[in-house]
């Protein structure tokens, strides 16, 4: 196979030159140029064609941004952001992912875990994991119709579960933005995501969905037509005494967790909490965290839906689900806000 050819870009010497050196280290990849700002992006991205990019947030001349704008428009490329662990580089990185990027890395100035081995072990694999994908074309490929949604074995879902990871950011602004305000059911999501960005991220979607949309506290109950997210550091799971509905735990244990908050985790609770009367969702991801979960919501009579590998950023949660045989139904991100409404009504 040839190798991937990546383009660098960042105003930082050092983390080109970190971010390069990793990738250098790798036979599987090649480095075809840096840049140190954006105009010098946009136009070593037409001229180099490269496989994928990293591009940094804020730069001189012309940002991240409106770079990722232009290359969308004039050589739409994978492209994996670069950004700061604020406040501010959270939000422009959710923008960043709205307008076409994949996915994004994070670089602290005062952390020197920015280091080589967590490139290594954060950059290479997410650039493996969504290969050589384009971006979608702007016109939406045809899609099977619409599965009916039979009637099932478990009553109608009160509780919606769902997990996501590596491109979940979009998928999820899509899906949850096309439900409405009266939505009947409650949800619950972990979608992984550093500790910093995942408050910003509940915030945007809120300011953009008709459902409300929270970063989960401790105790709080569920409520129809509101999804809490699961914030870092912390696994969400349900609690709930008789047919009361239930509340939030967030615990740090188990905190050898690979992901924390974990997809198995708050399925897991929700297998009890809600028996024969939750549906669970798989979207894009990296690994197969929530598999687990999902065998005990099965077990549970709960439903379970899967997004299809065509509309994933990353082929991983999604497929091991399907591949153990528990998807009831495995549907385009276009269609899944459908199959939720159908279900909950």
């Amino acid at each position: 196979m040839q190798p991937i050819r990546v383009l660098v870009v960042d105003d930082s010497a050092f983390i080109r030159a970190i971010i390069s050196a990793c990738l250098r280290s790798d036979p599987g990849f090649t480095v075809v140029g840096m840049a140190s700002n954006g105009r010098q992006a946009v136009e070593m991205a037409e001229e180099l064609r490269p496989d994928f990019i990293t591009l940094d947030v804020n730069m001189p001349e012309m940002d991240g941004l409106e770079a990722l704008r232009q290359i969308m428009q004039k050589c739409p490329t994978p492209v994996i952001m670069v950004s700061s662990l604020t406040a501010e580089g959270a939000k422009e990185t959710l923008e960043a992912l709205s307008l076409g990027a994949l996915d994004f890395i994070y670089k602290d100035a005062g952390d020197t875990a920015f280091s080589t081995l967590r490139i290594q072990n954060e950059l290479i694999a997410k650039i493996r994991a969504i290969g050589n994908r384009r971006p979608a074309p702007s016109m939406p490929p045809a899609v099977a119709p619409m599965p009916p949604v039979e009637k099932p074995k478990i009553s109608r879902p009160d509780v919606v579960a769902i997990g996501a990871s590596t491109g979940g950011p979009n998928a999820l602004q899509k899906l949850l933005t096309a439900l409405p305000k009266d939505y009947p059911a409650a949800g619950v999501i972990v979608q992984h995501m550093p500790p910093a960005f995942l408050e910003i991220f509940a915030e945007r979607l809120n300011t953009l969905c008709q459902v409300g949309v929270k970063l989960a506290e401790h105790g709080e109950p569920l409520r129809p037509g509101t999804f809490l997210i699961g914030p870092g550091n912390f696994h969400l799971k349900l609690k709930r005494a008789g047919k009361f509905p239930a509340s939030v735990v967030l615990d740090p244990e188990p905190g050898d967790s690979l992901h924390r908050p974990s997809v198995d985790q708050l399925f897991t609770s929700v297998a009890v909490a809600y028996p024969s009367s939750a549906l669970g969702v798989i979207m894009t991801g990296m690994g197969q965290d929530g598999l687990e979960g999902a065998k005990l919501m099965k077990a549970a009579q709960c439903g379970m839906v899967a997004q299809d590998e065509a509309s994933c950023v990353v082929y991983g949660m999604p497929r091991a689900i399907v591949l153990a045989n528990l998807a009831d139904h495995v549907l385009p991100l276009s269609q899944m806000h459908e199959y939720l409404l159908r279900a909950a009504r």
